[in-house]
């Protein structure tokens, strides 16, 4: 599987505890999630909404011109929806910062690794897949692919 560091981490994070403490560690990463940087105060109008999670979820994705083409994650989510807030808390940790070719190469599943499917319902993690679809295809039509 082809994961970033940060995601490998994760993916090691969630693989040592059980069930119950899945949830703690998702919930604990959801507090982790930045605040939008003022350019996406309107978040309705300026990002893209993920409808497939059951929360309000919105994402915007930059990418550098340079020759990197380094990824920057912007979620917003309300804090009353912690799981989803934790879902984008992991893209972010996990995805941002790296180069487009890294992410576009992160397996379309690779949330299965974190083991989440035994704490949380298919709805929730269908809104986790949906949002690294979304992800990917921001960055490819950022880079021209």
């Amino acid at each position: 599987m082809s994961l970033t560091p940060a995601l490998e981490e994760l993916v090691e994070d969630f693989g040592s505890v059980g069930t119950k403490d899945k949830l703690q560690l998702l919930l604990e990463l959801s507090q982790e999630l930045p605040a939008l940087p003022e350019r996406y105060a309107d978040a309705a109008d300026s990002m893209e909404q993920v409808h497939e999670c059951q929360s309000p979820l919105f994402l915007a994705v930059e990418v550098d011109s340079d020759a990197e083409q380094r990824v920057h994650l912007f979620f917003s989510a309300p804090p009353e929806a912690p799981t989803t807030r934790g879902f984008a808390s992991i893209m972010h940790t996990g995805l941002d910062g790296e180069p487009a070719r890294t992410v576009l190469d992160v397996p379309d599943d690779f949330y299965t690794a974190l083991g989440l499917t035994q704490a949380v319902s298919p709805l929730r993690i269908r809104g986790m897949a949906a949002m690294l679809a979304r992800i990917k295809r921001q960055v490819r039509a950022a880079v021209g692919e």
